[in-house]
């Protein structure tokens, strides 16, 4: 939840671990343009320190012990974690190599703002007798929370380390990957190695500094750095009426009427494989309550029957019509009306050019195949559309809507991401990992 943050109480930090420290962590944003906290201590202003996104979705790291060292890159990728790791040595003699930043692994080297500490300054981040805060930041009286996902999360305070001892290039895909086995690390009397692999409240460094979950609720997610899974994609949403919460995987319509701008995709596309993915009818409205987009990238809707109506798309009304193209399918009986509370579950088969509409686990439709139009030359993603109206909780795997965790998973033989109901045999969830089965 976007109000949730994890405290821990300090012991007395000495002036090394003021001095020399590394807050390592990995993070999904789910949301942009607005203040969202990483890591926070604030005392009162003279005492504070805090490392988060701003609202230019730049990476920023200010403390009232004289740093403010913001990043000229901007963070806007919602569909992948990054690697952050802020490393403080404030006795180097160098000022420019007092505060480093790194993100998946690279050092950052160009900043709109630079300003370095003196040299053997204890910093106000580290050294105050106040509660830390994970995943929100305090600024006059305000709370700035994160929104996303926040996973391995070291400190170590004393010492100071590159992103080497966090995470290494993978062999074959060159890419920055997650090291979830970590050894060779200082932590210092009040550093820790919090969310290795659960939500559990565990210090799974040698100190034993157990965090409590001071606001809102820590919500499990299968999501993680070595798997990441699809989500929606706010940037394809094109419309301020359309509200992306819960890691962007509930969407809520509050604005006009509307077709053409009212829309949402998955963050992954897949040109194939077989892929399934369920929405529950949280609010009635008007509401393609999924569906596939072929050729998303082409990204053009029309505004009559937005994603249904481009040539590409494919959509399960809620009253059960299902369009293609533009045109009500005929194919026989069998589709039903989803109601509030119901879920749509979707079966895409990009291989073969198939798509199996599911209700509440039972098939809710006759099979769709490429005689009624659907293409295997185009790339595939899964959508959903509104008119008005109409609130949508999806789990691409997650195990979760909302913020409520599936009453009773189905069977997955793919062993790939948590579902409500059985999954098709043969299909699995869209993630990285599904992407690569």
């Amino acid at each position: 939840m976007a109000s949730t943050y994890l405290t821990y109480t300090q012991q007395s930090p000495s002036t090394a671990e003021g001095q020399k420290f590394t807050l390592s962590m990995w993070v999904k944003k789910s949301v942009n343009n607005t203040t969202s906290g990483l890591y926070g201590n604030t005392y009162d202003n003279t005492h504070r320190g805090y490392i988060y996104f701003n609202a230019q979705d730049t990476l920023q790291y200010y403390d009232s012990a004289g740093v403010n060292y913001a990043t000229t890159r901007v963070f806007r990728d919602n569909n992948a974690f990054y690697h952050i790791v802020i490393a403080v040595d404030t006795t180097l003699s160098s000022s420019s190599d007092r505060i480093k930043f790194y993100v998946n692994g690279v050092r950052e080297t160009s900043f709109s703002a630079s300003s370095a500490p003196n040299q053997n300054d204890t910093l106000k981040l580290m050294n105050t007798t106040n509660t830390p805060n994970m995943g929100r930041i305090v600024e006059a009286g305000t709370s700035y929370y994160f929104s996303g996902v926040i996973s391995h999360v070291h400190l170590t305070q004393g010492y100071t380390y590159d992103a080497t001892p966090f995470g290494e290039t993978d062999s074959t895909t060159g890419e920055w990957k997650i090291k979830t086995s970590v050894t060779g690390i200082n932590y210092g009397t009040n550093g820790f190695w919090w969310l290795k692999d659960s939500i559990a409240t565990t210090d799974h460094s040698p100190n034993s500094n157990t965090f409590t979950v001071a606001g809102g609720t820590l919500t499990k997610t299968e999501d993680n750095p070595s798997n990441v899974f699809a989500t929606w994609n706010p940037i394809s949403g094109r419309n301020s009426s359309i509200n992306f919460t819960y890691g962007n995987n509930t969407i809520t319509n509050t604005g006009a009427d509307a077709w053409n701008t009212k829309y949402a995709l998955s963050t992954m596309y897949f040109n194939k494989g077989k892929f399934y993915m369920e929405s529950k009818l949280a609010t009635s409205g008007n509401v393609y309550v999924g569906g596939i987009l072929m050729n998303p990238s082409s990204d053009t809707y029309s505004s009559s029957l937005g994603m249904t109506n481009t040539g590409n798309g494919l959509g399960y009304y809620e009253s059960g019509t299902i369009y293609l193209n533009g045109t009500q399918l005929q194919i026989g009986s069998g589709s039903t009306a989803i109601t509030q509370g119901d879920i749509l579950g979707v079966a895409a088969d990009r291989d073969n050019g198939t798509v199996q509409f599911y209700k509440n686990g039972s098939t809710s439709s006759p099979l769709i195949t490429t005689s009624n139009g659907l293409s295997t030359s185009k790339e595939w993603a899964f959508c959903a559309n509104w008119y008005s109206g109409g609130k949508l909780e999806t789990n691409f795997g997650n195990g979760y809507f909302a913020d409520n965790t599936v009453a009773s998973a189905g069977t997955n033989a793919s062993g790939n991401g948590i579902f409500e109901y059985d999954v098709p045999t043969g299909y699995t969830a869209l993630s990285t990992k599904g992407l690569n089965l």
